[in-house]
């Protein structure tokens, strides 16, 4: 099992198919912006574009500020900030022509907004040939949530689209009123992928996908992690300490092997657990001569065609909490096609 070590958030090979857009909602107080300072301060050479309602709400590190335009502000990291004054089409439009080697979009929606038209922004306008909706976070305050939340509708929708939930000031609340909070999501939201966190810190591998495990780079490096369990190895395990403590890990998964359609989406539909957060890899299908970029958040994937460069093979990584990764394998082991086997 490979340890998930977010300090490695380097670009990837992978073919470009619009820029990455992850929409980040909740209502007031619940610690989006908190979430945001996070994203803005942890980037490892990655470019990132984050767009927001209000400038001031962002205490932006004065250190971290390069230049300051009327909306727009560019950071030492790479990463700029952009407010959404009368459209988020422009704004988007903006960004993009400010920097063409935009890594990652971040777009925070108001605390009283349905994330929905939002995300339609991205899915249904000329932005979704140039963009991909990769997730919607909902950040749910678990110190100050009540039931009268469900009846307010913006509250409803933003559980029911959100592709993860972030529980936060998960310190503040003892474990009863914990599961208590869980299980009201999950009947919002049934099978509802839960992450709970103190001050919104979340690993960002586990929410944003930014060329993570997109490219047969990564893979290989992993093949050469377990055949050599080299210094470089150790070099890394610093930066996981964190996330073993949480019980965070990934699992990676090969096969020279064609997995059956029918059997893959069995295993998403009915066999994936809800501590796995994110999956990602290059799939090889028996009914398609087509390489396939597998991206998963949450219960959303996508599946983008390319072509083969090498010879076709199944790589994938999982990540979540606590995972049985015996079972995973087995249960993707299961997906090769009889023909296969």
């Amino acid at each position: 099992m490979e340890t998930l070590v977010t300090a490695e958030l380097t670009k990837m090979d992978a073919p470009k198919q619009g820029i990455p857009v992850t929409i980040i909602t909740g209502f007031l107080g619940s610690g989006k912006t908190t979430l945001l300072n996070h994203i803005l301060g942890n980037q490892q050479g990655l470019k990132t574009a984050v767009l927001v309602n209000e400038f001031g709400e962002i205490a932006i590190d004065n250190e971290l500020i390069v230049s300051t335009e009327e909306n727009m502000i560019a950071l030492s990291n790479g990463c700029i900030c952009c407010t959404i004054n009368n459209d988020l089409v422009d704004a988007v439009y903006q960004v993009l022509e400010r920097q063409d080697n935009l890594d990652y979009l971040v777009v925070e929606t108001t605390g009283l907004a349905d994330p929905l038209p939002v995300a339609l922004t991205f899915l249904g306008t000329e932005l979704r040939d140039l963009t991909r909706l990769d997730s919607i976070i909902t950040v749910v305050d678990a110190a100050n949530y009540s039931l009268d939340l469900f009846n307010a509708e913006a509250a409803y929708s933003q559980i029911a689209y959100g592709d993860i939930i972030i529980l936060n000031k998960a310190d503040l609340v003892d474990e009863a009123d914990l599961r208590d909070l869980e299980r009201k999501i999950n009947d919002v939201k049934e099978g509802a992928r839960i992450i709970r966190t103190v001050r919104s810190q979340v690993p960002l591998g586990l929410i944003l996908s930014v060329g993570l495990f997109t490219s047969d780079k990564y893979f290989q490096e992993v093949d050469d992690h377990d055949h050599s369990k080299c210094d470089h190895d150790h070099d890394h395990h610093h930066h996981s300490h964190h996330l073993e403590n949480d019980g965070f890990s990934s699992v990676s998964f090969q096969a020279d092997q064609a997995f059956s359609i029918r059997k893959f989406q069995y295993f998403l539909d009915n066999q994936l657990p809800t501590n796995i957060f994110r999956a990602k890899g290059i799939i090889w299908f028996e009914e398609s001569p087509n390489r396939h970029i597998f991206h998963l958040c949450g219960k959303r994937f996508t599946l983008n065609d390319d072509e083969w460069k090498g010879t076709p093979k199944t790589q994938l990584v999982l990540i979540g909490q606590n995972l049985d990764g015996e079972a995973l394998i087995s249960q993707l082991e299961n997906c090769i096609s009889e023909q296969e086997k």
